[in-house]
């Protein structure tokens, strides 16, 4: 070690390398930390970036800090002498993982970061071994009274057991938790404990996976604002469901992905204090009916992939902003009926069938729509000039355009009839060679324009092109 003895040391900055998780790779990096300490006795500031090139790599165990005998003195001077408030704050501006590591800094360190009110554990791309037995061990000793949030991520393959995960949940619950996030990878069906379901503190709630096999028949969760569930092949079963958002009678927020539920036959929804809703259901081979009853709805988000018999959207008259993708075609006939009071609109079809059936959307600003098979035949212009574009019409925005005559057709209509037009933004597929995409500016650039303020806008590569033929030409 060359550096040695820095007496008038003010600022230090530090690159050293580490996982994903902000892990650090080598042992020498946490000696000469601890070094550094040592011999920088008026040290002001320590700046340690943790560069994270290392995250494909697999690690054997987490780096060992060796702590000295002593604290050193620039901490002692600094640090320590802030109230124990003030260091909560300090922390709380920290990942959880690296609020831990600071036990090791004292005595007077080591049991700092178990009043916290907030804790994030998580192990994501590279699995923390000792992630499962740590949570074990800390959690039921946990000092702060009250846990705002608590959050458990893992979706590595570290082994965890139902009563893990049972006993995580009843700690929660008895710290008066106002925020859980379960999330974790398992191949066996997990059934919450009841304490869960009676929560009165409990704001937010997100489970992923979620069991609905055995919900109690007494769910009293009169705070909770938010609820998330997903579930993927876990058995869930639609009375169970109802009986849980019944008891949630200040519900604003519901989100439900349910995948390869074969189960899963009907459920409903019936919430009058809801707000937003998104539902993914995807592969429930076996659900035929489902029914939502929301009359403070303001947005939904609608992913659907099943063929249901019977489906009934009622109710939802504050309706702002929706996005609708579903695979039956009646299906999106009867929900765009539905959902005529929006304001911003999104649908993944573009099929004749949504067209002249009467719908008026009184209240529309914003549409969006996709097709997903990009197989639009012809164009066949109108015979005059819509009114959206003499009077009003003043962004373009084209995203996957392929230049095909039937596309340029519909865009030189647009810029030629478009007479308050400010911009049109192209953004041409991945899959069109260089050649084809030059061609697409040109034309594009040559075709006339109603408005003479109008600015044509393409994506990065396109503009690359632009510049590289512009400098060849010279």
């Amino acid at each position: 070690m060359y550096l040695m003895n820095m007496p008038n040391l003010r600022e230090a900055y530090v690159d050293v390398d580490g996982y994903c998780d902000g892990f650090l790779c080598k042992e020498e990096s946490s000696n000469f930390l601890g070094l550094l300490l040592k011999d920088s006795p008026n040290l002001r500031i320590l700046d340690i970036s943790v560069v994270k090139d290392h995250g494909t790599d697999e690690r054997n165990g987490m780096v060992s800090w060796n702590q000295s005998n002593f604290v050193p003195e620039c901490l002692l001077d600094n640090i320590n002498g802030l109230p124990d408030d003030l260091l909560l704050k300090i922390l709380s501006f920290v990942p959880t993982y690296v609020a831990v590591s600071t036990c090791v800094l004292s005595k007077r360190w080591e049991f700092i970061w178990m009043w916290l009110p907030n804790l994030e554990f998580k192990s994501v791309w590279n699995p923390w071994p000792g992630i499962v037995d740590f949570i074990n061990k800390k959690l039921p000793i946990h000092r702060a009274p009250v846990i705002e949030r608590l959050c458990i991520h893992i979706t590595s393959n570290a082994h965890i057991k139902p009563e893990y995960i049972k006993r995580w949940i009843e700690i929660a619950v008895s710290h008066y938790v106002r925020e859980l996030q379960i999330d974790y990878y398992s191949k066996t069906e997990i059934l919450f404990p009841s304490s869960l379901f009676t929560c009165e503190s409990l704001v937010t709630l997100k489970l992923n996976p979620v069991t609905l096999k055995d919900v109690p028949s007494r769910v009293c969760l009169p705070s909770l604002k938010t609820l998330q569930l997903e579930a993927e092949s876990f058995f869930i079963d639609g009375k169970y469901l109802q009986q849980l958002i019944s008891g949630c009678p200040v519900l604003e927020d519901l989100s439900l992905r349910f995948c390869c539920n074969d189960n899963l036959r009907e459920f409903t929804v019936i919430i009058p204090s809801l707000q937003s809703l998104s539902l993914f259901l995807f592969g429930n081979s076996n659900l035929n009916r489902y029914k939502i009853d929301t009359p403070s709805l303001k947005y939904l988000k609608l992913e659907d992939w099943n063929d249901p018999e019977h489906y009934s959207w009622t109710n939802m008259p504050k309706l702002r902003e929706a996005y609708v993708d579903v695979e039956s075609s009646n299906h999106l006939k009867t929900l765009i009926g539905s959902i005529t009071s929006v304001k911003r609109l999104t649908i993944c079809c573009l099929e004749d069938y949504l067209y002249g059936d009467g719908f008026v959307f009184n209240h529309l600003e914003h549409l969006k729509l996709y097709d997903e098979r990009n197989d639009i035949v012809c164009w066949n212009q109108p015979s005059s000039v819509l009114e959206c574009l003499l009077s009003s019409l003043k962004i373009l925005n084209w995203s996957a355009y392929f230049g095909r005559p039937q596309d340029r057709g519909i865009a030189v209509y647009i810029l030629k009839n478009a007479c308050h037009l400010k911009t049109a933004t192209f953004l041409t597929d991945k899959r069109i060679n260089d050649v084809r995409r030059l061609k697409m500016i040109k034309e594009l650039r040559l075709s006339p324009r109603a408005s003479s303020t109008c600015q044509l806008v393409f994506d990065s590569l396109m503009k690359t092109l632009i510049t590289m033929r512009f400098v060849y030409q010279l």
